[in-house]
């Protein structure tokens, strides 16, 4: 009788969302007064998924590839196709777009009738720091679609259970709240030592079976995790050569960093606040952008436990931390009888280096600045692309270096960061003048001449974006 009366409580829009969820009491519990169809009215099916998700932290969803239509690929289509890159279909977005609803048609037909087959993903590599390379991974056109769409629902489906210091690839989050909250939280919690953690070649040696399990725990939707399945085994070509690694996301792919997300929610995220934190003396905290995460901790003996039990809990998942590049820092805020307290370091964050400095009013904050090894990159790859574009209209190099000044400024332009902004706009009008000083056999551009450029095509100059 109470089952019943229950039951006549449920408007008939949230009866039919219901019949495709289970919750792990047997019963979704919905709030008839908040369930109200006037308040409920005009919601798109994300967003009735999202208002589910949010208010019903235990239910697991089963019916949701189908909320993949043709009106879901057309929004995907649009916010994949600025890419010029493409995979090994070799179609690029421009040439997609000419008869983009037949194609997206066919495209929704083939996903109806099963008949969707994943394709394998373009690997290229890019430089890394210290000489190394870095794999990335270009999918196909279409799989860049289907894989953007089944994003969007899995980001609604966890965007509620995922921890607020988890800021990667989420909307509402970025790298720079990441780095305010890891600023603030290092001075509001007294933090004393930090854990820089690196995990060994995450994308490459997540366990898929493991990631299928995880995800499994939330959408049981057979649909949704086939697809999944399809992405994972598409396999890698690489120079023609195919391979099937049995580990590893291909990093690079739309899909990527929500299944990083899921999988690094239920290993760290959720592990550290339910399992950890409780168990600890004093007070710590994380801070996480895709599989680059800091732990701070108010004691050192916490600091020490922490990296112990997160050496086991990644290794239970069949990942390892870096032994070289995982360390533990002392990072406590100094005395302030001193002018630099040396047995503080410093740490590397998202392209940062965090350290302790103090102000002319006389007291410590922690301050950032960009990473040395970044900034020299940066500045060398000014230099090269001046040299190899120095015959290119004098228009079409300002409009290139302007790109790249402005979208270094954006990022890098961080208050207490100045001095490297105006390290980069400083070489990058020297490698300008120099390299169009060679652009002929009759000699260089003097400097009353390269002024007259500079007037004509002023560079931009550093500003400070976010001042926080």
């Amino acid at each position: 009788m109470e089952d019943t009366q229950r039951s006549q409580t449920i408007s008939p829009h949230n009866q039919r969302i219901a019949e495709h969820a289970v919750l792990d009491d047997k019963r979704l519990p919905i709030d008839s007064e908040r369930d109200k169809p006037p308040i409920l009215v005009g919601q798109t099916s994300l967003e009735w998924i999202k208002v589910l998700a949010r208010d019903n932290p235990g239910v697991a969803f089963t019916s949701l590839a189908h909320r993949i239509n043709f009106h879901l690929l057309k929004q995907s289509f649009k916010q994949v196709r600025r890419s010029k890159s493409c995979g090994v279909d070799k179609v690029t977005a421009k040439e997609y777009a000419k008869d983009l609803d037949t194609n997206l048609y066919n495209l929704f037909q083939r996903l109806q009738r099963g008949q969707y087959a994943a394709q394998p993903v373009k690997r290229i590599w890019i430089d890394k720091e210290g000489g190394k390379k870095r794999p990335i991974g270009i999918s196909a056109l279409e799989d860049k679609i289907v894989q953007k769409a089944a994003a969007k629902i899995l980001d609604v489906v966890y965007s509620s259970k995922f921890h607020g210091f988890s800021h990667g690839f989420r909307e509402g989050h970025s790298q720079h709240m990441a780095l305010d909250e890891l600023r603030k939280q290092c001075i509001g919690k007294n933090i004393n030592w930090i854990i820089d953690a690196d995990v060994s070649g995450f994308f490459d040696n997540i366990d898929k079976k493991l990631l299928v399990e995880i995800t499994r725990q939330r959408v049981k939707d057979g649909g949704l995790l086939r697809l999944i399945g399809k992405w994972l085994k598409a396999g890698i070509d690489e120079g023609g050569e195919l391979s099937f690694p049995e580990k590893g996301t291909p990093q690079g792919a739309v899909i990527s960093p929500v299944l990083s997300n899921i999988f690094l929610h239920h290993v760290l995220d959720d592990w550290f606040v339910k399992e950890v934190q409780p168990r600890l003396s004093r007070r710590s905290f994380l801070v996480r952008f895709a599989d680059d995460f800091i732990i701070g901790c108010e004691l050192e003996s916490d600091a020490r436990k922490v990296l112990v039990l997160l050496k086991e809990r990644f290794r239970s998942f069949a990942l390892s931390l870096h032994p070289e590049k995982t360390k533990l820092i002392p990072f406590g805020r100094p005395s302030s009888s001193v002018k630099v307290d040396k047995r503080n370091g410093t740490f590397g964050f998202l392209g940062f280096t965090f350290y302790w400095a103090k102000v002319r009013k006389g007291y410590w904050v922690v301050k950032k600045k960009t990473i040395g090894k970044r900034l020299n990159r940066f500045v060398k790859g000014i230099w090269e692309w001046c040299r190899e574009n120095r015959h290119d209209r004098l228009k079409d190099q300002f409009f290139d270096l302007c790109i790249k000044l402005r979208g270094y400024y954006q990022y890098y332009g961080v208050r207490g960061n100045f001095k490297a902004l105006e390290v980069v706009y400083e070489s990058a009008e020297k490698a300008w003048r120099f390299w169009l000083s060679r652009r002929s056999h009759k000699g260089g551009i003097s400097w009353s001449k390269f002024e007259r450029i500079r007037a004509s095509f002023p560079l931009p100059k550093p500003r400070i974006f976010h001042n926080i």
